[in-house]
C-alpha cells in the first residue's frame, strides 16, 4: 500500500512540474517581451522571501536577522503584487525557481553564524544591483502596461534595499576588519 502511495505522490510531482513547463510556454507567449522579466522577479521573489526567512535563524548578527526579515516581508508583498498584476491578465505566475536560485538557496543553507552573515550579506547586495538594473529596463522597455507598472512600482524600495544591503554588509564585514585591526602593530 505505501508504495502505491508513494508512486502516486511521485505521479502527481511529475504532472504538477509538467504542469508548470506547460503553464511557464504559454505565460511566455502571453507576455512577449515581458516574459525573462517576469521568471526573473517572480524566481528572484521567492529566493528572497526564503533566504530571509533562513537569515533569521542562521545569522549571527541581529543587524542581519533584522535585514533577513525585512526581506521576507517586503518580498512576501512584492510576490504578490506581481501576482495580482499576472493575474490580471488571465497568467498564473511561476512557482518554480530557478536553477541558480535553488543553487543559491543550498549553498547558503549550509552555512550559519558569522560565516552566513558575510555570504548572504555579499549576495544580498549582488543581487540587489542586478534586481534594480533589471528592474529599470522592465520599467522603461517593458512591453506589458501591468508589468511594467508593477516593476515602476518595486524599484523605489529595491534601491532602499540595496543601500540597507550595502550598509548591513559593511557592519558584517566590519566585525571581521576589526579583529585583523586588533592584531596589527
Amino acid at each position: 500500500m505505501r508504495r502505491f502511495i508513494s508512486l502516486a505522490a511521485v505521479a502527481a510531482v511529475g504532472l504538477w512540474l509538467a504542469g508548470a513547463a506547460l503553464a511557464q510556454g504559454q505565460r511566455q507567449g502571453a507576455l512577449g517581451a515581458d516574459a525573462d522579466f517576469v521568471q526573473k522577479a517572480a524566481s528572484g521573489g521567492q529566493l528572497e522571501v526564503r533566504l530571509g526567512e533562513l537569515a533569521q535563524s542562521k545569522a549571527a548578527s541581529a543587524a542581519v536577522r533584522k535585514f533577513g526579515a525585512r526581506m521576507a516581508r517586503d518580498h512576501t508583498k512584492a510576490n504578490m503584487q506581481l501576482a495580482a498584476a499576472l493575474t490580471g491578465e488571465g497568467i498564473t505566475p511561476p512557482r518554480v525557481m530557478l536553477a541558480k536560485d535553488i543553487k543559491t538557496f543550498n549553498e547558503l543553507a549550509k552555512l550559519s553564524g558569522a560565516e552566513f552573515d558575510r555570504a548572504y550579506m555579499k549576495h544580498m547586495v549582488e543581487d540587489h544591483k542586478e534586481d534594480v538594473a533589471l528592474f529599470e529596463k522592465e520599467a522603461k522597455d517593458g512591453k506589458d502596461a501591468k508589468v511594467k507598472a508593477f516593476a515602476e512600482k518595486a524599484l523605489p524600495t529595491l534601491k532602499e534595499h540595496l543601500k540597507l544591503a550595502e550598509e548591513t554588509y559593511e557592519k558584517a564585514q566590519g566585525k571581521k576588519e576589526q579583529g585583523k585591526k586588533d592584531k596589527q602593530p
